[in-house]
């Protein structure tokens, strides 16, 4: 008998990758569609997905879903695993969704805090399974809209905390008074080396930010790269605090699992930090890897 079909899909708010497995575990075929969570209508997520992968389908196909799929605004909610957890303890908290389909969605991670508050991922820890596969790491970095940092040892996430600079990034160069002197969104690691540097010296981040406004109308920073400026002071910020929060010494090993650019402004940023034992993973090429681990071996749960 031939080796059952594997799919991954990793299924966010505003958009899905799916992605075809050999029996290896190497990707063969990836597709992308603008068709999140949050575009779903009367809760037709099989036909959704089926739209998508549907010629890859046989009757042994087996599918793990990863993402906003499974939480409460989904197709079925997977209720968050527990901190400490592995992939086994992920793996054995995927759920059913009502299909079907043989197919299970994977569970996020919550972790309580000392001071009571709650932390939670979803999505993220595919990835994050996905790059210890091949790297060793203390502190994993997902950045994004709300960018994670997951403490790891022996291959389990044992602490979480979030961080909204990718989202406040983005409602200050939009929505603010900022957005009337930032023009575009050019590259300049001078003016992102800047920010990070003012606050990684400082913690008044509200007083900072204005900065990105004076600093344009006395023509200290040009318009043009006024959005990079803003991005080192963001990144910066949120390193600051995660150092902080974490007490991290300087020889850790950090993976970022990052697209190459954002990769990049984090290495350097950590770098100005102090901290040079970083390495960049690719978030797809992550995720996919995640997906498949979940899937070995497949769970009748």
């Amino acid at each position: 008998m031939s080796a059952p079909i594997v799919i991954g899909v990793d299924w966010g708010t505003t958009n899905l990758r799916a992605f075809r497995f050999d029996g290896a575990g190497n990707v063969v075929e990836t597709r992308r569609a603008a068709n999140g969570v949050g575009m779903i209508k009367d809760r037709a997520f099989e036909a959704a997905l089926r739209e998508i992968v549907g010629d890859w389908l046989t009757q042994e196909a087996r599918i793990v879903i990863s993402g906003m799929a499974g939480s409460r605004e989904g197709w079925r909610e997977a209720p968050y695993a527990p901190c400490p957890a592995d992939l086994a303890s992920v793996r054995a908290a995927m759920v059913r969704p009502d299909a079907a389909l043989d197919a299970r969605l994977a569970p996020g991670l919550s972790a309580a805090r000392g001071d009571g508050l709650m932390e939670i991922m979803r999505g993220e820890e595919t990835q994050i399974f996905g790059a210890l596969d091949s790297q060793a790491a203390d502190i994993v970095v997902a950045p994004g809209t709300h960018s994670k940092w997951a403490r790891v040892a022996e291959g389990r996430v044992t602490d979480i905390r979030t961080y909204m600079t990718g989202e406040i990034y983005a409602l200050l160069k939009q929505q603010s008074i900022l957005t009337r002197l930032i023009d575009g969104d050019a590259s300049d690691p001078d003016a992102f080396a800047l920010g990070v540097q003012r606050s990684l010296r400082s913690a008044a981040l509200l007083n900072l930010l204005f900065s990105v406004r004076s600093e344009g109308l006395f023509g200290h920073i040009a318009t043009r790269s006024l959005s990079a400026y803003l991005s080192g002071l963001l990144i910066g910020a949120e390193i600051t605090e995660g150092l902080a929060e974490h007490r991290l010494s300087a020889d850790i090993r950090i993976l970022v699992i990052a697209a190459a650019e954002l990769g990049a402004l984090y290495r350097a940023a950590f770098a100005r930090a102090g901290f040079s034992k970083v390495e960049i993973v690719d978030g797809e090429a992550a995720a996919a890897r995640g997906l498949w681990r979940l899937a070995q071996p497949w769970s009748d749960a």
